[in-house]
This record gives C-alpha cells, sequence and structure tokens, in this order.
C-alpha cells in the first residue's frame, strides 16, 4: 500500500468521522459507529486503530478544551494520540463554522413549518438563518486545523498527517423534499457554506504541509437526490436516534471515504519542504 507499512492508524474529528447513526455503535456517547471511515480503513490495512473522533467536536476540542456530552467529558482529543501512530486521520471544522447543525436545525424546521401544529416551532428554529461566516472566520477555522497538525507532529514526529475533508450534502441534484425540507435559496446557502468547509482544509493543507483528501470534489455526484448518496436527509419520522444521523456519511459514504484514503495512501509519501513545497518522504 505504502512504502512504509501501517500498523497503527490514529483518527481524529467530528461526526463526519465519527459516523452518528451507523449501526453498530462503538461508542454511544461519542455518537461514534464501529464502521465508520477510521475502522474501515483499519480492515482493509491490518492496521490497529485509535478512534478518538467525538461528534460535535470543533477544532478546539481537538486541541485544547475539554468537550462535554449530556453527563460525560471527554478530554481534548490530542490527548489520547499514541506514540506508535504510523497514520493520523484528521476531519474537523464544519462545526467551527456551524455548518452540519444548521442544517439540522432547519431541516427540522422546515419539517414542522408543514403542519399547522408545530408550525410555531419551525418559525423560531428558523429565526437564525444559515450561518454566513467571514473571513476571519474561515482563517480560524483553517488555523484551527493547522494548530491540529502541528500538535499531531510536534507529539507523534513520524506519523503520516491526513487532512480528510467533508462529503458534499447539498448538491447539483439536490432539490426541496421531505429529506432536504429547504427551499432553493437556503440550499444555494448550505451549498456556498460547503464550499467554505472545504476551503478550511485546503488552506489548512497548503499551510501545514499535512496532505490532503478532498472528498466534496469526489462526492458531488453522490449529494442528496443523487441516485447513489453517500449522505443521509432528514429521516421520514423525527426521533433524536435518526435525527442524529441526518446529514451525515451513510454507509456507502464511509465506505468511499474510506476508499479514496487508501487510494491516496497508494501514492508516494510527501512530506513538507522547508519552502514549503513538497518532497518526497524517506524512510
Amino acid at each position: 500500500m505504502t512504502g512504509t507499512q501501517i500498523r497503527r492508524i490514529a483518527a481524529m474529528g467530528s461526526s463526519y468521522a465519527a459516523g452518528p447513526g451507523i449501526e453498530p455503535v462503538a461508542d454511544r456517547r461519542a455518537n461514534r459507529s464501529a464502521r465508520n471511515y477510521p475502522h474501515l480503513l483499519a480492515e482493509r490495512l491490518g492496521a490497529e486503530l485509535t478512534d478518538l473522533t467525538v461528534s460535535g467536536a470543533t477544532t478546539d476540542t481537538i486541541t485544547t478544551t475539554p468537550q462535554r456530552v449530556l453527563l460525560h467529558t471527554f478530554p481534548p482529543q490530542l490527548a489520547g494520540l499514541p506514540e506508535d501512530a504510523d497514520l493520523v486521520t484528521i476531519t474537523a471544522g464544519g462545526n467551527d463554522l456551524g455548518y452540519i447543525g444548521s442544517m439540522l436545525r432547519l431541516g427540522v424546521a422546515g419539517r414542522f413549518s408543514a403542519h399547522t401544529l408545530f408550525r410555531p416551532l419551525g418559525t423560531a428554529l428558523k429565526r437564525k438563518s444559515v450561518p454566513r461566516p467571514s473571513e476571519a472566520d474561515v482563517e480560524r477555522a483553517a488555523a484551527g486545523l493547522v494548530l491540529i497538525v502541528e500538535e499531531t507532529r510536534r507529539r507523534v514526529e513520524r506519523a503520516r498527517v491526513l487532512l480528510v475533508d467533508y462529503l458534499t450534502v447539498v448538491g447539483p441534484d439536490t432539490r426541496h423534499s421531505r429529506a432536504t425540507p429547504f427551499e432553493a435559496a437556503t440550499l444555494e446557502e448550505f451549498r456556498r457554506l460547503g464550499d467554505q468547509v472545504a476551503d478550511v482544509f485546503t488552506r489548512a493543507a497548503a499551510r501545514s504541509g499535512a496532505e490532503l483528501v478532498a472528498m466534496r470534489p469526489r462526492s458531488q455526484e453522490h449529494a442528496l437526490g443523487s441516485t447513489e448518496p453517500w449522505v443521509t436527509g432528514l429521516p421520514e419520522r423525527l426521533r433524536p436516534s435518526t435525527v442524529v444521523g441526518a446529514f451525515h456519511p451513510n454507509s456507502a459514504g464511509m465506505r468511499a471515504v474510506a476508499d479514496a484514503i487508501a487510494e491516496h495512501l497508494q501514492g508516494p509519501e510527501r512530506e513538507q519542504g522547508p519552502a514549503g513545497d513538497r518532497l518526497p518522504r524517506h524512510s
């Protein structure tokens, strides 16, 4: 697969790595699936896995701030990084910009607005529109990812570090439906926000020298409304156990991410050169 055998993978990130809603569940408090892309990749490579991902994580809760989930507190994910990791994957930054959280909120609002009884609640949920991150917001999120990469390299000097960005949710075939109860203008706002999240990864990779597995362009034809979506829409029945996985990767999406990483690893291992250029890494 690569010039250096990968014996241990460490995964850090938010729900797009953790895999809420995908059975079986590995850690219910973290909303972490045992069939998320880190698990699938480790299985494929025959490697051990340290899965530190937690749904709802931000770049801050990965680096310095403990993450509170109900009655449980997760320490910063970097604190659990194993010293013997050969490969570290990082998927985070979307929550820094309010990406999927706002999609869940407005999706539920759209569904409620269609029913007289729940319409007032839908109206209340719609009072906050789709986030419009400023240039400074995007820069802060990118800086957060860069810090994760730098701290990872400081703690695990020999590890190969991959930034893995988010799958496309709103694509060219996404239209208003029960699974995506958004007006056309709102869908366009979410397309823009998805582009900004992808830009966070592009900037962070360029500045940190981390390798980027760019899933947004790879998944454009597998967004909601396509014939083979890699993400889930809003479920027919709104229950906490099902809503938690809405607008997140499904099983096919997680396989696609694992496949993309495995394909990426077939190429030459690379590192950051002294002037920012990309140079082959020699083991």
